[in-house]
């Protein structure tokens, strides 16, 4: 099976590895940390990061037609699962206002540490795009 890179203009170019990659109509997403489109990680904390993180995967699924109900998987990287967990009102409210009342699969996971010193999350996940609204690359 063919895949496609997926690689949206209003995120941060990328070196070395894709925002996305289609195969078949399934969009494996990859890991997005709190970078804006100047490659600064936003200020302000897990909620900010959080809002910034998970804009960046569902900018790369609309890129490919995708709406915030084809996730079917998510797992978020967190430097500070205690905080996260303080958070936890907060960040729900800025799911439901990003992805409305939709919840995948997902896990939590802790880390040490993530490819930029300042992140405090990085979130990946995998859509499956119905073929009537699927964009190829």
């Amino acid at each position: 099976m063919a895949h496609h890179t997926v690689n949206p203009p209003q995120l941060p170019t990328p070196k070395g590895f894709s925002h996305g990659t289609l195969a078949g109509n399934t969009l494996y997403l990859g890991g997005q940390t709190a970078l804006d489109k100047n490659m600064n990680i936003v200020p302000g904390g897990i909620v900010e990061q959080f809002r910034q993180s998970f804009s960046n995967v569902l900018t790369t699924l609309a890129a490919s037609g995708g709406q915030p109900e084809d996730l079917v998987n998510i797992t978020i990287f967190l430097t500070d699962i205690p905080d996260y967990q303080a958070h936890g009102r907060e960040i729900g409210r800025v799911w439901r206002e990003l992805a409305g009342p939709v919840y995948p699969a997902m896990a939590g996971i802790g880390t040490t540490g993530l490819w930029q010193a300042d992140a405090l999350i990085e979130i990946t996940a995998v859509a499956v795009i119905p073929e009537d609204r699927l964009i190829r690359p």
